[in-house]
């Protein structure tokens, strides 16, 4: 009756009670849970602080960018050292021990001049530069005497000519061998002692060659424009003889009277 009325009544406000409180506490385990789940997989922000030890791998490079502009050309580098020459060239000095005080120009060995002797009908036709220095092969012979000598070249000048007679006559004419590093070509020029634009002048001098009625047949040589006398030499034994040159009529260019001069010349 009314007792057990007020009975129902407190058993069901009970069970109410209890089932909003389960409901309640389900709500806030859900909520903790939805927390955790959130800070496991939302990486922390700029302004969160991370203190896990586990740092996670490396990610890829990104793309290489776009070329810059070319910046301007910069200065010139210093000079590098210089290389070695790719030519050279050798002469003779005739009536000279020594070469001439040029760049480039260094002595390879000074001699004196020699060739066959004026008299002589065969042998050979040009001057050589002989070492003061021989050497004999091994197996060297003494019975050759008279085959082809080989004499040593005075000067035979004339009083009154261009050089001193007094000074060189009958005197040996040295030689000089020189070795031209850098200039590759070479000429002796006869009639003048200039040398043309664009190349070197060497030394310049006299040509000279063998007296027109000798047997023998020699070269035209330029000869030192001062020549110089080798040491002892003054015996007047006549081998090879020097004269100087002169152009005949025939030339139609020169004065047949005057002595001609040459230079030697490397480019």
């Amino acid at each position: 009756n009314k007792e057990w009325v007020l009975l129902w009544l407190f058993i069901l406000q009970t069970v109410l009670l209890v089932s909003a409180e389960e409901t309640m506490q389900g709500y806030e385990l859900g909520q903790k849970r939805t927390a955790r789940s959130t800070e496991t997989t939302t990486p922390p922000t700029a302004n969160t602080c991370c203190c896990s030890s586990h740092d996670g791998a490396p990610g890829r490079d990104g793309r290489d960018g776009m070329p810059g502009v070319q910046g301007p050309q910069g200065p010139p580098g210093p000079l590098g050292p210089a290389g070695r020459g790719g030519g050279g060239v050798t002469y003779i000095r005739w009536g000279s021990s020594s070469c001439p005080n040029l760049e480039g120009t260094t002595l390879v060995y000074d001699g004196l001049t020699a060739g066959t002797s004026y008299s002589s009908v065969g042998g050979a036709a040009n001057y050589i530069c002989m070492t003061k220095q021989p050497r004999y092969q091994p197996g060297t012979t003494l019975i050759n005497r008279g085959q082809s000598p080989v004499s040593g070249a005075e000067y035979q000048l004339v009083r009154g000519q261009a050089t001193d007679y007094r000074r060189i006559y009958s005197h040996n004419a040295p030689c000089a061998v020189c070795e031209v590093s850098g200039r590759s070509k070479h000429i002796m020029i006869p009639g003048t002692y200039v040398c043309p634009r664009g190349w070197t002048r060497e030394y310049y001098g006299w040509l000279m060659s063998e007296y027109r009625s000798h047997k023998g047949r020699t070269m035209f040589i330029c000869v030192e424009h001062y020549p110089e006398l080798a040491p002892g030499t003054a015996a007047d034994t006549d081998g090879v003889l020097l004269h100087h040159t002169e152009a005949d009529c025939s030339t139609g260019l020169h004065d047949e009277r005057k002595e001609l001069s040459c230079v030697v010349c490397t480019k």
